[in-house]
């Protein structure tokens, strides 16, 4: 998506970025790894892939993906109050910070990817929510759903809670946004309706306990105790109103999470 190709998220711990084309040489060499091939249910790419897809998926209306790094040492960062502290706005906060690329994200500072991909619901998703669906039916929308991914690739911040800061601050970020991501993704298609989000959801190998509890963590239900043909668990939250309806604090997060400026 275009819609971040300007944004950064900062927060006390992770800086967010916009996946570029100078983050591809530490994100290929990420993906060499065996280990996170198989967390991803990924397949090994060359470089010249790596950087095909990275360039399709800023292009692509249905792709919102960030490259996570650690917080830039900075007395101007947001201060670290609580999350739980009750706020009306639910919008990115305006900053006259800025973030250069390949400064503050380079590739000593970069840790980690979280990415929103957009899907058509099909019958089946519907299920889960059928207030949600009916609301979709009858006011002509399409009805669609958003899948995540996280991934904290440097073995050594695993289990530090960078994964649970960075993928609150995404959630926020895509639940403050919904309004302009949707209008990109509906940009695309010559179908005239109005898309609609119903709920996010994440699939999980059945063995990575700690990215269960992650998403537990935050609000996202299990839909069943079995796993499935390849051995994921899938977990879901759900959107009413434009609203991620169980996910816990995130009225807050303005107060330990700014949107800035991200260019030369």
């Amino acid at each position: 998506m275009k819609l971040n190709e300007r944004h950064a998220i900062l927060s006390p711990r992770v800086l967010l970025v916009p996946y570029c084309a100078h983050h591809v040489p530490t994100y290929h060499a990420w993906m060499q790894d065996e280990e996170l091939q198989k967390l991803t249910a990924s397949e090994p790419l060359s470089l010249g892939e790596e950087y095909a897809m990275q360039a399709s998926w800023r292009r692509d209306v249905d792709k919102l993906t960030f490259i996570i790094c650690t917080s830039p040492p900075s007395p101007s960062s947001p201060s670290p109050t609580s999350c739980s502290s009750s706020s009306s706005s639910h919008q990115p906060s305006n900053s006259h910070h800025r973030i250069t690329p390949g400064k503050e994200d380079a590739p000593e500072n970069m840790i980690g990817d979280v990415n929103l991909f957009l899907y058509p619901s099909s019958d089946n998703d519907s299920d889960f929510d059928s207030d949600a669906a009916s609301v979709s039916q009858e006011s002509g929308n399409k009805a669609v759903v958003g899948e995540l991914e996280i991934m904290i690739a440097r073995p050594d911040l695993r289990g530090k809670g960078f994964a649970k800061e960075a993928l609150r601050a995404f959630i926020w970020y895509v639940s403050a946004s919904l309004g302009a991501m949707l209008d990109e993704y509906d940009s695309n298609t010559e179908d005239k309706r109005r898309s609609h989000i119903t709920y996010l959801r994440v699939k999980i190998a059945q063995e990575n306990i700690r990215s269960i509890n992650l998403f537990q963590g935050v609000g996202f239900a299990r839909t069943g105790s079995e796993a499935n043909y390849f051995g994921e668990v899938e977990l879901r939250t759900q959107v009413v109103g434009g609203r991620l309806v169980h996910v816990g604090n995130m009225d807050g997060m303005e107060s330990v999470a700014s949107v800035v400026e991200y260019r030369l």
